[in-house]
């Protein structure tokens, strides 16, 4: 077969294939694409001698250096060292050749409809190990297997006697072939009938061991490139103003001024599409100013005289907001949506042997992520090239598709390493406005997004109230429980179904469903115009607060250790169906919660002069419990130590789990500590890290003691899991140190208020 050809694909699972390329220069590519895809264009590093457009993972060169692409944006969770390492981990690469680089969007035409050549590409979400793991194992073991036939054929042995390790194909007799010699022949041989068994993980040598990030180095150095540091053409610079009322509208504007000002060449106003859902198209109505460089944009933007008119938002507050929740659980009015009801609540209540209820209240809250939203656009006649820090590139494809037109191959979207996500670069809004300045100037355009505009034009995590009532019986057993949460979805003004607008704000399965005989969950809408979209950790997050507060609560209403309430509720080990085919394993729940009560010391818990507060839960498959130690000295807060477990079945990368795990925490405790999103008269009030702090080296601890279970279960996603428990383990932790029991978020300004 000639060079640069692809060759015949072999059928696996999901209508997926595996695709072998040969290049003149002798590399082995193999890589993973939809049926019949056409290749998307790969980074140059993935190109050798007559590659284009090939949509693969992997690259061998004559000199044995390999290079793995890896799909998922790296927005800090450390896909692009896990992703890689499982298709090594089956090729029994010699890590230390390996090299990684981002791979942009994949995506080939089908009849003007988009065949995604790398399948799920989203990162952040907790979604990237679990999706890849089936696949990218494929990828290795059919690369590992092509070497090995064309090492049999040199070595004149059967491919089964042969063994790889370290880069390197060995014969029982001890001769060597390296891979770097082989790639040529290998990318010759013949694909097999069906996909090559993947390795026993008895013989794993880099999944399951730590690695250090491969950006790593980069990064501390400064050396890392950022969307802001890329370049197409000579772009011009754009920088917004925003309508302050997200449903306003622009009543005057005078652009001479700005138009004034040297290197300023052109004002353009941008107004949301009506018709498109929140988080693809422009968030609310603003005016651009576009310029040769940074500086003379935003002079030029000073020089902008605009008056807005607000729309019906301008009577909204947050304040108002809560109040009205508040009024809507007191009312006892029916539910929005009834997310679970089990048992007979009602019936239960009034034989029960004591009763309690609480309300906590969580604020509404900001992305606050380290890389303001950017885009780098260029636009010709038949392709579109985009550099965009996003975490879901199909997303951002299809804003620009719907703009433009374009055939969905003849659209390049290249995603560096991300400078935060927390959920905000699943919305594209910014994308949006970027491609419709690009096309009102017909030049490149970088949109620039200041800090302030991304404190006041977010899509918001929702502020929340939860009211809880629980029972028990004379054996001190929880017989039921009602959850009624009012919040506004982050699923509304999205084209999703109303009926669904509560799973951005509740669980099913969440602690205590199933493990009450008598459980009941209520959602209650409330609405408001502020934009809401995907959060970190939601809605475990604000859920997890509400219910291990409210359980410790109980706990100490009995006069009872809260470890053992805990331990009471779960039961006895056991595999436990909590619908839609979801199993929640009690043993590994309460072993989480178990090992991190042994690690703090708990059985001092009543006598300790700190305090000490625990917390646990459960995510997608996986488990978590946090221990927290706190002190106090007058009105100061000290978080003495840290101490999480998790259970994520097997374990990629030992190393990258420990800083997700770490870094999880510590924005977890310090989301709880102190920022809050207000709004009032429909203007948001905060607008910088001086009005939305958040937590200094000072105020958290200096260690987080992470204990990883050990497992071999299939790997599940961790890139938040230790989010939800961190904060009220504190809550729970700062009660027992200072008899102030903080139902309210943030929690410095709820504590120094009732001490």
């Amino acid at each position: 077969m000639s060079a640069g050809k692809t060759r015949d694909a072999i059928r696996l699972d999901r209508r997926r294939f595996l695709q072998v390329m040969a290049g003149a220069a002798g590399a082995l590519v193999v890589g993973i694409r939809a049926a019949d895809a056409a290749d998307a264009p790969l980074p140059p590093a993935l190109l050798g001698d007559n590659f284009h457009d090939l949509g693969a993972y992997v690259r061998i060169d004559g000199d044995g250096n390999v290079l793995i692409g890896a799909r998922d944006p790296d927005t800090g969770t450390g896909v692009a060292t896990s992703l890689p390492r499982i298709i090594a981990e089956e090729l029994d690469a010699d890590w230390n050749r390996v090299s990684v680089i981002a791979l942009g969007l994949g995506v080939g035409n089908d009849n003007g409809q988009p065949r995604w050549t790398y399948g799920r590409q989203v990162g952040g979400t907790g979604g990237s190990i679990p999706a890849a793991w089936r696949d990218l194992r494929q990828v290795g073991a059919l690369a590992r297997w092509l070497l090995m036939q064309a090492a049999a054929r040199r070595l004149g042995v059967s491919a089964n006697r042969l063994r790889c390790d370290s880069g390197t194909v060995i014969a029982p007799d001890g001769r060597r072939v390296t891979y770097g010699s082989l790639a040529a022949d290998a990318s010759q041989v013949a694909l097999p009938a069906r996909a090559p068994a993947v390795k026993i993980a008895a013989s794993y040598q880099l999944v399951g061991f730590p690695a250090g990030d491969v950006d790593a180095h980069d990064i501390v150095t400064g050396q890392a490139r950022y969307a802001l540091d890329q370049h197409l053409g000579d772009a011009l610079v754009a920088v917004l103003v925003h309508c302050p009322w997200p449903d306003g509208t622009l009543a005057r504007i005078d652009t001479s001024a700005a138009l004034a000002v040297k290197d300023v060449v052109k004002v353009v106003q941008l107004k949301p599409e009506p018709e498109q859902p929140w988080g693809s198209t422009v968030i609310a109505p603003a005016v651009a100013v576009l310029a040769k460089n940074t500086w003379a944009a935003l002079q030029g933007r000073t020089q902008l005289k605009l008056e807005w008119k607000p729309g019906a938002s301008q009577d909204e507050s947050s304040t108002a907001l809560e109040q009205q929740s508040l009024a809507t659980l007191g009312s006892h009015a029916a539910p929005t949506t009834r997310v679970r009801d089990d048992g007979d609540f009602d019936a239960a209540s009034k034989q029960a042997a004591r009763r309690f209820e609480a309300t906590y209240f969580q604020p509404w809250l900001a992305h606050a992520s380290a890389e303001p939203m950017n885009c780098l656009v260029r636009l010709d006649k038949d392709r579109a090239r985009l550099v965009v820090p996003t975490q879901a590139p199909q997303k951002a494809w299809a804003v620009v598709q719907r703009l433009t037109g374009l055939a969905p191959d003849q659209i390049d979207i290249r995603v560096p390493r991300v400078g935060g996500g927390y959920g905000r670069r699943l919305d594209h809004d910014f994308v949006a406005e970027a491609v419709m300045l690009a096309q009102a100037v017909d030049v490149p355009v970088r949109l620039l997004w200041t800090r302030e505009q991304d404190f006041s034009h977010d899509y918001y995590r929702s502020g929340c109230v939860h009211q809880l009532n629980a029972i028990v019986d004379r054996k001190r057993r929880l017989t039921g429980w009602h959850q009624r949460m009012a919040s506004a979805s982050a699923l509304a003004h999205r084209g999703g179904s109303e009926d669904h607008l509560w799973s951005s704000e509740l669980r099913a399965d969440q602690i205590p469903a199933g493990l009450v005989p008598n459980y009941r969950s209520d959602w209650y809408a409330q609405q408001s115009a502020q934009p809401r979209g995907p959060f970190r950790g939601m809605p475990h997050l604000s859920n997890a607060f509400a219910v291990e507060s409210f359980i410790d609560e109980i706990a100490h209403q009995m006069r009872e250790d809260p470890l053992k309430t805990r331990l009471r509720i779960l039961g006895e080990p056991r595999q436990l169906p909590l619908g839609n085919g979801v199993t929640l394993d009690i043993g590994r729940l309460r072993n989480v919660l178990q090992l991190v009560a042994d690690r703090i010391g708990w059985k001092n818990w009543l006598r300790s002069v700190n305090g000490l507060g625990i917390a646990c839960w459960h995510v997608d498959g996986a488990y978590v419990a946090h221990a927290i130690e706190t002190a106090m000295q007058g009105e100061k807060l000290t978080i003495q130590r840290v101490v999480c477990a998790v259970d994520v079945g097997r374990v990629i990368n030992p190393l990258g789990l420990h800083g997700q795990v770490v870094g999880a925490t510590l924005d977890a405790l310090s989301t709880a500590l102190d920022p809050a999103i207000t709004f009032k008269n429909g203007q948001i009030q905060q607008h910088s890290y001086k009005d939305y702090p958040l937590a200094s080296m000072a105020q958290l601890p200096n260690d987080v003691e992470v204990i990883t279970v050990p497992g071999d279960r299939t790997p599940t996603g961790a890139s938040f899991l230790a989010m939800p428990t961190a904060a009220p383990a504190l809550a729970n932790a700062v009660f027992r140190v200072s008899a102030v029991r903080v139902r309210r978020l943030p929690l410095m300004k709820e504590l120094l208020r009732m001490l």
